[in-house]
């Protein structure tokens, strides 16, 4: 289980990942030079530097239907488990050309394919990451309504882009504030005293 800073760490290690493992060349060609970015709804909606890039923007956060019903995930004392998160991406291409965008984002569609799966290892570790856990990124369908609205609601204009799911954050309800947690009830017993 993650601490709250799991969410971002997610977003951070799939965009480091796609970074380190981008080659100069495939097959003795060569890739267009290419960045790989995490950007945020504001960064989006401010000037962009030109030049091909990768940006994952993270849209949508719901709370995964299935952990609420695991009972392997309910280990606390007080009752609650663990908060069970799905991350909604959308991953964007922005090319100087139309074969710069189109071989990077394959590129990058194909290594995510490859390696569907995030381990402790690969994590940013800032998320106190457990040594077991794992997120699985899933290509998502999105209606071509839906993107439309995404883009819409966003200052620059339509972008080729393909949405992912990250699955399953966990966030530990009690990692950060453990030692403070409020007193909710106390036993007192009460009668006479053993001779």
């Amino acid at each position: 289980m993650a601490n709250i800073f799991g969410v971002h760490s997610v977003g951070s290690s799939i965009t480091t990942f796609l970074r380190n493992t981008y080659p100069a060349e495939i097959g003795g060609r060569a890739l267009p030079a290419c960045d790989f970015e995490l950007v945020s709804a504001g960064q989006l909606a401010g000037e962009l530097e030109e030049g091909n890039r990768i940006t994952l923007f993270l849209y949508r956060i719901t709370v995964n239907e299935h952990s609420r019903q695991s009972s392997h995930l309910r280990g606390s004392s007080a009752g609650v488990g663990p908060l069970g998160l799905d991350l909604h991406y959308l991953m964007s291409a922005w090319g100087m050309t139309a074969q710069d965008e189109q071989v990077a984002l394959t590129w990058a569609l194909r290594q995510l394919h490859q390696y569907p799966v995030l381990d402790a290892s690969s994590l940013a570790p800032d998320a106190g990451w457990a040594s077991d856990e794992v997120i699985q990124i899933v290509p998502s369908e999105l209606a071509t309504e839906d993107v439309m609205r995404i883009w819409d609601a966003l200052t620059p204009s339509y972008r080729l882009s393909v949405s992912y799911v990250a699955r399953l954050v966990r966030i530990d309800p009690d990692s950060d504030d453990a030692e403070f947690r409020p007193v909710v009830a106390g036993r007192f017993a009460f009668g006479r005293e053993a001779p």
